[in-house]
């Protein structure tokens, strides 16, 4: 909801007062619970957020003075007045049972508490009106990234996020661990399992969830969980970082993307406690809610030094993770289509055995969309493939006195994984030539559009193929299921993948100057590089011996992996403007 005020110059000192007040907090939780012991006095800290508690409450009702319509204001921000008589029952409940007015623990934390609220709130409504603002709200997306990796990798460094307090992280391992987080690729120079501490896992598991769903995507959420309705701008913002067709839908898709996600994962959690070597209750809860969030975060990333190499006589690992990963990569809007398809199948037989309606009565249900044909047929064609390929050719392929015990399982699991989850039951290092180049392929193409996974997309590689075939086939248009496909598509997938191609090559041409100390060959490079841009997180285990100059190429092109497609597909989207006029035609032989 669009909040108008009266005075434009006294909003605009409130948004600065804003900002500034939540770097406060944030500068104050910083000194309190980053180091060992809080860099200011702790009574002066908690002061301190009791005035900028007052700051916000100042602030609300300036606004409320300000808005052209109160009962608008009212009803948009509703949450806040329930909110603080909670805050003012618990602070005078604690002085009365203290008898004396001084700051108590439960007083600190409600404080506390209230502070990351209004800090979350204010900032993901911040990112939704910035991403509905500008006519490109990919822009927004990528710089609500380069912040969180920013915010993320200034966290890593303070001295309690790492497992040694006397040696913080470093700040370009801080930069690697929070990109490839928030990236969701799972390519680490620190492992964080043994080299965080449980500060900086759980930092590292915050990045993951808000780069794998995107925060601007958790921004429209919030708001929508608050009661607040997007406007009409931010709704079209939505759709075009959502890819949906309908607007009118769009609320219903944000809160699908949300329920589904807290389901799943959820789900994915419950399913995998009791699989790790621990006898800790907390250690298997805490390893069960990490490694599900990764997964179907697509991350890759893991608290064990080997991955799941130790687990891979586990069931859950194939059963669970494997379909965490693969419902990750499908995209929200096929999951939403099935979604729908299966409420109406479901509707469909309760009508029929409920409601005694005839077998022959109207049927007419909903179809599957193009797009989610071809992103289900091309997923499970790959990991057919793949896990196919990699089964042949470690038992097939293996050189003189080499032996491979890689079973139909582990062959499956790397063919889902290589699509951008990064997890291995088997160490890569140690495959065949040709099992790496089959890994390398399925990297490329990665996910599909709209989820969390990278590559260049299922969908962009059924129009490539497509195209060929057209073209073999003499036909004008490229044809799927029946379908045509716009020519300005084929031109998309065609630019995308040949970027990914140039930025693989350069990418790999730079690592192979950087890392010539290092004695890396091509195919380790290569590997690595593909990983990346993928935004897989498999790696041959060259990883924490890259040089620094390596890790700064790899970050860079962990970022490109992450909005290369997107922001590319937006620009090309956005600002079209067609020519009006056509050169004459020649004939030229290509081929």
């Amino acid at each position: 909801m669009q909040i108008r005020y009266r005075n434009k110059g006294l909003e605009r000192l409130l948004i600065a007062v804003n900002i500034l007040a939540c770097a406060a907090v944030a500068a104050s939780f910083v000194c309190l619970f980053g180091y060992e012991k809080p860099l200011l006095p702790e009574n002066f800290l908690y002061v301190a957020q009791f005035v900028l508690l007052f700051i916000f409450i100042i602030e609300k009702a300036l606004r409320f003075i300000n808005a052209e319509s109160r009962p608008d204001f009212t009803r948009a921000n509703w949450f806040e007045l329930p909110l603080f008589i909670l805050l003012i029952i618990i602070l005078v409940s604690a002085w009365v049972v203290a008898g004396r007015i001084k700051l108590s623990p439960v007083q600190n934390t409600a404080v506390c508490i209230y502070l990351v609220l209004q800090v979350v709130t204010k900032s993901c409504r911040t990112v939704v009106n910035m991403a509905a603002a500008g006519r490109n709200p990919t822009k927004t997306m990528a710089l609500s990234f380069l912040v969180l990796i920013f915010v993320g990798s200034s966290l890593l460094t303070l001295p309690k996020a790492g497992a040694d307090r006397n040696v913080p992280i470093s700040f370009i391992d801080a930069l690697f661990t929070a990109t490839s987080a928030t990236c969701v690729t799972g390519l680490t120079a620190k492992n964080p399992g043994s080299d965080f501490s449980l500060m900086g896992q759980l930092i590292i598991l915050t990045l993951i969830q808000l780069g794998g769903l995107g925060i601007v995507i958790f921004g429209a959420v919030f708001a929508l969980l608050l009661g607040q309705a997007l406007t009409l701008r931010e709704s079209g913002a939505m759709q075009d970082l959502l890819s949906t067709q309908t607007l009118s839908k769009i609320g219903n898709m944000i809160a699908f993307i949300f329920g589904f996600t807290i389901l799943i994962e959820t789900i994915g959690a419950l399913s995998l406690f009791g699989t790790w070597n621990t006898d800790n209750i907390h250690d298997q809860w805490f390893y069960s809610v990490f490694h599900s969030i990764s997964a179907f975060c697509n991350a890759g990333l893991s608290l064990f030094d080997n991955s799941f190499i130790q687990y891979n006589r586990s069931w859950q690992i194939y059963i669970v993770v494997c379909p965490l990963i693969i419902l990750g990569g499908l995209g929200f809007s096929v999951l939403y289509d099935i979604a729908n398809i299966c409420t109406d199948k479901a509707k469909l037989l309760y009508k029929r055995f409920f409601q005694k309606q005839s077998f022959f009565a109207d049927r007419s249900r909903r179809q599957f969309r193009l797009q989610s044909k071809i992103v289900l047929t091309v997923s499970a064609v790959l990991i057919i493939l793949g896990a196919g390929g990699i089964f042949l050719f470690e038992h097939y392929s293996a050189g003189a006195g080499e032996s491979h015990s890689i079973g139909i399982l582990d062959s499956i699991f790397q063919s889902v994984t290589a699509r951008t989850a990064g997890f291995n039951t088997v160490d890569i290092g140690q495959l065949s030539a040709s099992s790496r180049f089959v890994l390398i392929l399925l990297m490329f193409v990665g996910g599909s559009p709209g989820s969390t996974a990278g590559g260049i997309k299922t969908v962009t590689l059924a129009v490539i193929v497509m195209s060929v075939l057209a073209a073999l086939r003499k036909r004008q248009e490229v044809e799927i299921f029946r379908r045509s496909v716009r020519l300005a598509i084929v031109g998309r997938a065609i630019t995308v993948t040949m970027l990914f191609v140039l930025v693989l090559f350069t990418a790999i041409f730079a690592l192979s100057i950087t890392e010539r100390a290092n004695g890396f060959d091509l195919s380790q490079i290569s590997f690595e590089a593909s990983s990346a841009l993928g935004t897989v997180g498999l790696s041959t285990g060259i990883t924490p011996h890259l040089t620094t100059a390596g890790k700064l190429i790899i970050i860079a092109v962990m970022l490109i992996g992450r909005l290369g497609p997107m922001t590319l597909l937006a620009s090309l989207a956005f600002n079209i403007k067609p020519a009006r006029y056509n050169y004459p035609e020649e004939a030229i032989i290509v081929g």
